[in-house]
């Protein structure tokens, strides 16, 4: 069974919002754009609601190549959080939130190949997101740095 309908079906039976780690990622909401290195990155955010919020990604890299995500982030049933995300029609990978403050928040899966961690950060204006993990037994990473922007906007062609 597929984990995006099982865990949509347990927010049906979320805990309250005192217990509630998603209800303090209202910093991520919005429209978030990065043209850095020849590349052009979007994510979307919703705003928390009841322990949820839902988002995607487009990029295109400077090759030209297009890549998506699908993702929610939910609070569980025990009071924990994940992030599941669905990269480019692949299968879906669960991240469980592992740390978390005012302005940062981080999920990890182990036994994920990469990554294994994400962290997303609140940076004045803008929104900072870090991928790691291992590749052949080296540490590896990829960051965007991220604007806030209109909904839909694009960045400048050269």
């Amino acid at each position: 069974m597929s984990l995006l309908p099982a865990l949509a079906a347990a927010l049906l039976t979320t805990t309250t919002p005192a217990q509630d780690p998603v209800t303090g990622l209202g910093w991520m909401s919005g429209y978030w754009l990065d043209c850095s290195d020849g590349r052009e990155a979007s994510e979307t955010w919703t705003d928390p609601r009841q322990g949820l919020m839902a988002g995607h990604a487009v990029t295109v890299s400077s090759q030209g190549r297009v890549g998506f995500e699908l993702a929610f982030i939910a609070t569980l049933p025990d009071g924990g959080a994940a992030y599941v995300v669905k990269p480019s029609g692949q299968d879906e990978v669960r991240f469980t939130l592992t740390e978390q403050g005012e302005d940062f928040v981080v999920f990890s899966n182990p036994d994920n190949d990469f990554p294994t961690h994400i962290r997303y950060e609140r940076d004045g204006d803008g929104l900072k997101a870090r991928i790691e993990g291992e590749i052949a037994g080296t540490l590896r990473s990829v960051e965007w740095r991220f604007d806030a922007a209109p909904l839909n906007a694009r960045c400048a062609q050269s």
